[in-house]
């Protein structure tokens, strides 16, 4: 079984836990090692299963706390060699408490890390070489983790056309950006094609992405000034289900991490979710409150 835990996620930090044969994969660490150790806590995830920290890109709100945490658990670093770069630890590749470990990840290449198999994709953001990531667990179950672009490339829509789950950022919504009160430059850097994802664009890349497999959407790096969790469900949901979507949406926070969400393989997890939830309601999530290792 595969489950993620979105341990919080907006422009404070990012940072997702995907656990799979009792080891835990960090999909960015954007918080203090302190506060992901208390966030994890909170929610029963057991870090001593910690196999490595994969990064999107350097920014802070992305990697804040991957260093001192990968330091801590003797666990590797996964990054693009210009992310690693960015943070001024190139070259480093042995690791062990004392040392970091450095695991490069390339668009278009894999790199395996316990249990899992990520592949990644250029994306466009003004960060040195951010990628987007999937993370595929023994069983075939396919997680995709994309954060602060711009766009949906053909490359990102190519990478990701066969996941299980997705955790991907609805940014913001368009009027309320026009209306922020933020400088005309900001805003024009903000919904640019280096920026972030609108929740318009956000529902129509996902409604291209649908297929049966999916059943978890998580929509998440909600901007506080220039959206909210109701404006951006409201966005994407109705365009999921009317391509035929019967999973889950759920809304990641800032402040709180979302409880364990099992993620599955196929027809499985798709009869699982009806099953549990017949009613068809999509902000009821499955739920497993246990301590994961």
């Amino acid at each position: 079984m595969t489950t993620i835990t979105v341990l919080g996620s907006g422009s404070r930090g990012n940072a997702v836990a995907i656990e799979s044969d009792g080891q835990v994969l960090l999909v960015d660490a954007g918080f203090s090692s302190k506060e992901l150790r208390a966030r994890a806590e909170a929610v029963g995830l057991d870090l001593t299963g910690l196999c490595g920290i994969a990064l999107t890109h350097e920014h802070q709100d992305h990697a804040r706390g991957a260093v001192r945490l990968a330091n801590q658990c003797g666990v590797p670093v996964l990054a693009s060699p210009g992310t690693w770069s960015a943070l001024g630890r190139p070259g480093k590749r042995s690791h062990g408490r004392g040392q970091i470990g450095f695991a490069p990840l390339r668009s278009g290449g894999r790199t395996e890390c316990g249990p899992f198999t990520l592949a990644g994709c250029a994306i466009l953001h003004d960060a040195l070489e951010p990628l987007a990531l999937t993370v595929t667990a023994r069983d075939g179950t396919a997680v995709g983790v994309a954060f602060d672009f711009g766009r949906p490339t053909q490359g990102l829509r190519f990478l990701f056309r066969t996941l299980h789950a997705v955790v991907v950022e609805s940014n913001y919504d368009e009027v309320l950006l026009r209306t922020s009160g933020y400088p005309v430059s900001v805003q024009h850097r903000i919904a640019g094609s280096g920026g972030h994802l609108s929740n318009r664009a956000t529902a129509q890349f996902l409604g291209d992405l649908f297929q049966p497999a999916l059943g978890t959407v998580v929509l998440a790096h909600l901007s506080q000034q220039c959206n909210s969790p109701e404006v951006a469900r409201q966005t994407v949901e109705p365009i999921l289900r009317s391509r035929g979507f019967r999973g889950t949406v759920h809304v990641a926070e800032q402040d709180h991490p979302l409880p364990t969400l099992r993620v599955g393989n196929g027809a499985q997890a798709r009869l699982q979710t009806e099953f549990e939830w017949s009613d068809g309601r999509s902000d009821r999530p499955e739920l497993l409150f246990r301590p994961l290792g």
